[in-house]
């Protein structure tokens, strides 16, 4: 199904654009107790093992301080989001910079904060964590390589220039 803002092809399973994040035909037509359900709930997840190393290629270079997530596994697998920004929010909620479909991933699941050294995970009390190279936290440094887990979406972090400290 595509987007009838953007026009941007989403999986038929979504209930929001993954691009731009607006409610897609199919949700619009769910009654009002299934909307709810599905905007009032988070569900629980079982974490898995760490995946085997992730090889992503064709990456522009990125400046000093700034990076890129790049989605290994998650319905939108291979989208790139640039982390340009102070603050980079990451959620279900439709207003997040980084919009992730699923009901695992909180509405305001972590913030990503810029510094002088690079990019911060910030996990803003999810219900089910962010994880960091398969360890639960709660804030991180992130450096080049590193596996991001929001939900189900798992997501490899590349850095431009400064390292954690």
């Amino acid at each position: 199904m595509n987007c009838e803002q953007c026009g941007e092809q989403a999986p038929d399973d979504a209930n929001f654009c993954p691009s731009c994040g607006s409610a897609l035909r199919a949700a619009a037509t769910a009654t009002p107790r299934e909307s709810k359900k599905t905007d009032d709930t988070t569900a629980s997840l079982e974490i898995g093992a760490l995946d085997p190393e992730h090889e992503v290629v064709d990456l522009p270079d990125l400046a000093a301080g700034t990076g890129m997530l790049v989605v290994v596994r998650g319905p939108n697998a291979g989208s790139r989001y640039l982390l340009d920004r102070p603050e980079t929010s990451v959620g279900r909620h439709a207003d997040a910079d980084i919009f992730l479909d699923d009901v695992t991933v909180s509405r305001r699941h972590v913030t990503l904060r810029q510094t002088d050294h690079g990019i911060v995970l910030h996990d803003n009390g999810s219900l089910n964590g962010s994880y960091v190279n398969g360890d639960r936290v709660e804030e991180r440094h992130l450096a080049t390589g590193d596996e991001v887990q929001i939900g189900r979406f798992k997501l490899m972090y590349v850095g431009g220039g400064g390292g954690a400290p």
